[in-house]
């Protein structure tokens, strides 16, 4: 049983207010997603009974019951099926069990990451990448392969992302970058000496710079125009993989560029047929 619903239940509600919290409680995840003015709608109820309800609750308003029931719904899923993000499975077991430990950690890491996000930081960092004249991507190792997927996607905007340091030629990308363009740098650690160097020489240039990071106490963030936490329960060498912390950044890097497509929705949809009038004909 969800505290909202020892709540609801301990309390003396009006029959219109039993219905709202009974359509809280049947579907809490679809709750967290509608403005007020959707959950009476949906309950066949008033504003003010919504507000009423949130009150006998125990809470200020509709927002913070929203937002408790949010912090409910994620405690819940991570609760479901624990899995260690630095070993995510054991010796002995079943392909399947490795499948869906593996589902569950991917699960939980977005929703993790999820409640981590601003929507007034997403957008400031949306706005940062729609401003930039060129974006130039730094990341090593596993997070390289995600700056790539994320320089794929950005062609889909006809925006053209440079990976500094794909042909060990970062030095020349960091000479040419100018204030009117954005540096983003993506580490889970947030600690690579030479990123560090990096943002600082960009920092004293003038120079936009985002970084998306899973360390809350980088000493990167001191340097950085604007940062992006996605923090997870993984360690920095004791650990099978990246499962988290990739999983992580896909998610955030996918979320920017799924902003800043809908910014422009019917520009690009367009740009889809273009691509297919332009294909050669198969032979």
């Amino acid at each position: 049983m969800t505290r909202f619903t020892q709540l609801a239940q301990g309390a003396d509600l009006t029959a219109t207010e039993r219905r709202i919290a009974d359509y809280i409680a049947a579907q809490p995840e679809a709750a967290t997603e509608l403005t007020i003015q959707q959950l009476a709608a949906k309950t066949f109820a008033s504003h003010s009974a919504v507000v009423r309800l949130a009150k006998k609750l125990g809470f200020a308003g509709f927002v913070p019951l929203r937002k408790a029931i949010a912090a409910e719904n994620l405690q819940r899923l991570l609760a479901m099926r624990p899995v260690d993000a630095n070993f995510p499975f054991r010796t002995g077991d079943s392909a399947l069990t490795i499948a869906q430990n593996l589902a569950d950690l991917t699960t939980a890491t977005v929703r993790r990451t999820l409640a981590q996000l601003d929507a007034a930081q997403l957008s400031a960092a949306a706005d940062r990448i729609q401003r930039a004249s060129r974006l130039f991507l730094f990341a090593v190792g596993d997070s390289q392969i995600r700056a790539r997927s994320f320089q794929n996607e950005m062609t889909k905007l006809n925006k053209f992302a440079v990976l500094a340091g794909a042909y060990q030629d970062e030095s020349w990308a960091v000479a040419s970058l100018t204030p009117s363009d954005l540096a983003i740098f993506i580490s889970y650690s947030g600690a690579i000496p030479s990123q560090l160097r990096t943002l600082q020489v960009l920092a004293n240039c003038g120079v936009p710079t985002l970084l998306i990071t899973g360390n809350a106490g980088s000493a990167g963030r001191d340097a950085a125009t604007q940062t992006l936490v996605c923090a997870q329960p993984e360690y920095d060498l004791m650990k099978v993989g990246t499962f988290a912390s990739q999983a992580a950044f896909e998610y955030v890097l996918d979320t920017l560029f799924a902003i800043l497509y809908a910014r422009d929705y019917q520009r690009n949809l367009a740009r889809i047929k273009t691509r297919v009038t332009r294909q050669p004909p198969l032979t």
